[in-house]
């Protein structure tokens, strides 16, 4: 069963006595993407991932339902979603062909794809050999792009996804995306348009803190 809706019901975080955001309301869907939208520290990572169920809302509730309506628990529901940010670390001991390796091991390659099709898709011919150490800042980020929107999973969590990509690495990813997220729930959270222009839909965090002020 994938999961077809991730409903928000007044969803508030804070840390010690600062609100980040209150009373957040929106249903994400299956075939629809998302942007979230704000300034730099505007808590855009945050929502990203209190709706990923790495981190639990201060207040209010998130319900994630599969295709026959069913509530998917919060405990289950990593294995549903894939996700990418500049923060996420990698295996850097690991060739790249060992790290696809891995990750196949518990998240499969969306459509069936093998290891070389994956290695093929990520374009580094010349350092699939070498340790992901040894690679530059664009080239993780690539391999952090094709780890997530290859996966074979119903939810796309992509955080600031062009983070250290030129300008053909950045049309590499929007083509990633068109190709092989047409039918899952897609979020993605930045503040630079070429990431997220092929949203259909919009959620500006600062919507959100003009209730920071109340008790």
């Amino acid at each position: 069963m994938t999961c077809q809706t991730i409903q928000l019901q007044t969803i508030s975080k804070r840390f010690g006595f600062e609100w980040i955001f209150r009373d957040v309301e929106a249903t994400f869907e299956a075939g629809k993407s998302w942007a979230i939208l704000g300034a730099n520290g505007s808590g855009k990572s945050t929502l990203l991932q209190v709706i990923s169920a790495s981190v639990s809302p201060s207040k209010g509730k998130i319900v994630y339902t599969n295709q026959i309506g069913r509530t998917i628990e919060v405990s289950e529901i990593h294995q549903h979603l894939s996700w990418a940010a500049p923060y996420l670390e990698l295996i850097e001991e690991f060739s790249l062909k060992e790290l696809l390796s891995f990750q196949a091991r518990f998240k499969p390659f969306i459509n069936q794809l093998s290891i070389a099709e994956v290695i093929d898709i990520v374009e580094l011919p010349n350092v699939r050999k070498k340790a992901i150490r040894h690679y530059s800042s664009g080239m993780k980020q690539r391999v952090k792009l094709v780890l997530a929107i290859l996966a074979d999973t119903s939810i796309l969590l992509l955080d600031e996804p062009a983070t250290n990509l030129d300008a053909n690495a950045t049309n590499w990813y929007r083509k990633l995306v068109e190709q092989y997220a047409q039918n899952r729930i897609v979020i993605v959270a930045s503040n630079q348009e070429k990431e997220y222009d092929f949203c259909s839909n919009r959620l500006v965090i600062e919507d959100f803190k003009m209730k920071s002020s109340r008790k």
